[in-house]
């Protein structure tokens, strides 16, 4: 085998295992499809290469270059189509059109002498001379190569990330060069004797598939082994070290002494010492680029997670947690979801090391794609994973939400089968991706972490219960303290309410005893009143007696009047069948009140409906309801100026009679209405109310089938308003 024909086959071999790599774990976009065309090209050429190097017969090797010229003369579009692609350019979609064109016609002629004339021997092989047309060949080839490391080069400056500037970076050393490399072989086609360059495009490949591995350049989701780089190590080195005896061989066989035995001896020794170190510092070199600061971050966060597990605050955990990840891996975003309470969502537990889309995510949705997805898999969401199955159902909202937390990893929080929490992880500062060795890393931490909170959580929940313990207990007492208490003031009003009754009962027997000899004194002045005017009208009685009689009769029927109103307001009769008349409750009230407020600066205005129609219901309780209203109402005026308007009115709209008593004192706060018809419930002072004066009160509007309101009008203060059905059955006792 000609050695010169060896970095062409590595270049081959390079190009095979790229397209293999491809069709296995690249997903059909137009990106992998154009780069699996550039890798089958590039197939061609260099099984080309190979070949007529190592050929005898001349118009073989002429025939076999022809006939991969029919294929390769496609790569000046593709190449331009694949940059195209990667580089989302969608506005010279002519040029593409334009460089499929041509390669069209060039393909027309490449089976001619027009475009390789015939073979040339070189010193490294058979290599083609190109016709007259050939040279259209390598412009097209260096006006693509150009171009495509040109618009690279902007893409760079432009990036948007540090993931996607060393993604170009890698691009436009490795494929760029590639091409490049590839376009110069034009020059012993033009009939240069220098060895192709493309030859040697096995180097920048590998710099390529290194970023593949590294960078995920086509969104394959593969994640870098350090194993596998010491797999291509040592494979590279075997080539080379095979490369070298041959090469050796060929020259020194000229020489005569390869079959010397100090010649084995002298080259073992050249390779030990050579080939041992370099190895060696080959394999640092990998240690180098790709752990630099690991071992460091991986000592801190072993001892992070040591430490954590004895802490017993979850937010210094959380904080302790996210600042150690994003120092030791050099990230920009780290961010610490949990779950506050069985139902909730997940909160934010930190802050974002920079503005980004997860700083204004305070609360995440536990019934989420991402959440769902994390809780099935049960392991790390990677996002360069998830690329190649972005087509899977429900795949797009897994991704849709890693876009909302700006996260490239999501680590999920399992504690006894159950997600507490998340820690969503940004891009690293290098651009770099995440390895298999950091997720192993991660994972373990969270576990860990995850043990951490629950355990701090335990504890928080059981000082909560320790600290409160002696404050409920000072709680319970109190409130027994309050309900001994309301108990003995409920048993002093009982015995209040029994003490009224009582009186009541004998207000109502005193009223009947003093109802008659009323009646008789009443009928006697009467009586003297009308004899002394039939008196002689020439010796007429003193007007003086007169006037004083018939003051003394007014007084009586008055007096009258009052004891008549007791009587009826104190009966302990129970039915409530009988007609009432609206106005003479109201009337018989104010007579029984007029001790109170006799004396006062009061003003008491009574608009009374001229004929109301008689009510169903019973005229003594409806009596206390009008004298407790209109007794809270002389209370809450004003010493001086009071006024109090009793109105009663017929609702023939609602079937009601409608009494209103409106003062102009304070009026009743908003805050205490909805209490003040409750029982016991009273605003005055300790020994000045029972609380049971306005609950009567509803409780009898109640049983007559009405309504009793409260209410502010502005200037009048309060307004209470009763409402009694006018059409009404009879209601039992």
């Amino acid at each position: 085998m000609n050695p010169y024909s060896i970095p062409p086959l590595l270049t081959l071999a390079c190009f095979v295992a790229l397209g293999v790599l491809s069709f296995l774990r690249g997903s059909r976009t137009r990106i992998t499809i154009l780069f699996r065309l550039l890798c089958v090209l590039g197939c061609f050429l260099y099984i080309d290469i190979v070949l007529i190097f190592n050929l005898s017969s001349a118009s073989t090797a002429l025939w076999v270059s022809r006939i991969d010229h029919f294929f390769i003369v496609y790569t000046i579009p593709v190449y331009i189509h694949f940059f195209h692609a990667y580089l989302g350019i969608e506005k010279r979609r002519w040029l593409i059109r334009i460089a499929y064109g041509y390669a069209f016609v060039l393909m027309c002629f490449t089976l001619t002498p027009l475009m390789i004339e015939s073979m040339q021997q070189h010193y490294f092989g058979y290599f083609g001379k190109g016709g007259m047309l050939y040279p259209f060949i390598s412009a097209g080839a260096g006006f693509a190569t150009l171009y495509s490391l040109v618009q690279i080069y902007l893409a760079i400056g432009t990036a948007p990330n540090s993931a996607r500037k060393n993604q170009l970076k890698y691009v436009f050393i490795g494929f760029g060069c590639m091409g490049l490399m590839s376009s110069i072989n034009v020059l012993p086609l033009l009939g240069y004797a220098v060895y192709p360059p493309g030859n040697l495009s096995f180097l920048p490949l590998i710099v390529f598939a290194f970023g593949i591995f590294r960078h995920d350049l086509l969104d394959m989701g593969i994640l870098l082994r350090k194993s596998l780089l010491y797999s291509i190590l040592t494979v590279s080195l075997t080539l080379l070290y095979t490369l070298i005896i041959i090469t050796a061989e060929m020259i020194l066989k000229r020489h005569d002494i390869t079959d010397s035995v100090w010649f084995s001896i002298l080259f073992f020794i050249f390779i030990v010492v050579v080939f041992g170190p370099l190895k060696t510092w080959v394999q640092s070199l990998i240690d180098h680029v790709f752990d630099k600061d690991k071992y460091n971050y991986r000592k801190t966060i072993r001892h992070v997670s040591r430490t954590i597990v004895a802490m017993l605050d979850y937010k210094q955990i959380a904080r302790l947690l996210l600042n150690t990840i994003a120092d030791a891996m050099k990230i920009d975003s780290c961010v610490l979801f949990l779950i506050e309470s069985p139902r909730a969502g997940f909160s934010r537990f930190s802050f974002p090391l920079r503005m980004n889309a997860s700083e204004r995510t305070d609360d995440f949705n536990r019934e989420s794609a991402l959440v769902k997805y994390m809780q099935k898999q049960g392991r790390p969401v990677v996002r360069i994973r998830l690329t190649g199955d972005s087509v899977a159902p429900g795949m797009e909202d897994v991704l849709a939400d890693m876009d909302t937390l700006d996260a490239q990893i999501a680590l999920p929080m399992f504690f006894e089968q159950r997600l507490n929490g998340f820690i969503a992880l940004g891009e690293k500062k290098s651009g770099d991706m995440y390895s298999r060795e950091d997720l192993d890393l991660l994972e373990t931490l969270a576990g860990q972490s995850a043990l951490a909170v629950e355990n701090a959580r335990s504890y928080r929940r059981i000082e909560d219960l320790n600290k409160n313990l002696e404050h409920r207990v000072k709680e319970r007492t109190r409130d027994l303290k309050q309900a001994l208490r309301e108990k003995e003031r409920t048993q002093e009003q009982l015995i209040q309410s029994e003490s009224l009754a009582a009186i009541g009962q004998l207000v109502a027997g005193a009223a009947h005893e003093l109802n008659n000899p009323l009646t008789s004194v009443t009928s006697l002045v009467q009586t003297a009143i009308e004899d002394l005017e039939q008196w002689d009208p020439g010796a007429p009685p003193d007007e003086d007696l007169v006037d004083d009689l018939r003051f003394a009769d007014r007084e009586l029927r008055r007096a009258r009047d009052i004891v008549a109103s007791l009587l009826g307001l104190s009966r302990q009769t129970q039915t409530y069948a009988e007609a009432v008349n609206l106005n003479a409750v109201v009337k018989d009230a104010l007579r029984v009140l007029h001790n109170q407020y006799k004396y006062q600066d009061l003003e008491i205005k009574e608009n009374y409906c001229s004929d109301p129609p008689d009510i169903q219901g019973n005229f003594s309780n409806l009596g206390q309801v009008a004298l407790n209203i209109i007794k809270n109402a002389i209370q809450a005026v004003p010493r001086k100026k009071g006024k109090i308007v009793l109105t009663t009115r017929v609702d023939s709209d609602g079937g009601q009679v409608v009494f209103e008593c409106m003062d102009n004192g304070p009026g009743i706060a908003q805050d205490l209405r909805q209490d003040i018809f409750k029982p016991f419930f009273t605003t005055k002072p300790v020994g000045k109310g029972t609380g049971l004066g306005l609950y009567i009160c509803h409780e009898i509007i109640s049983k007559h089938g009405g309504s009793i309101t409260i209410e502010n009008r502005a200037g009048h203060g309060g307004c209470f308003t009763v409402r009694l059905p006018i059409d009404r059955a009879p209601a039992s006792p």
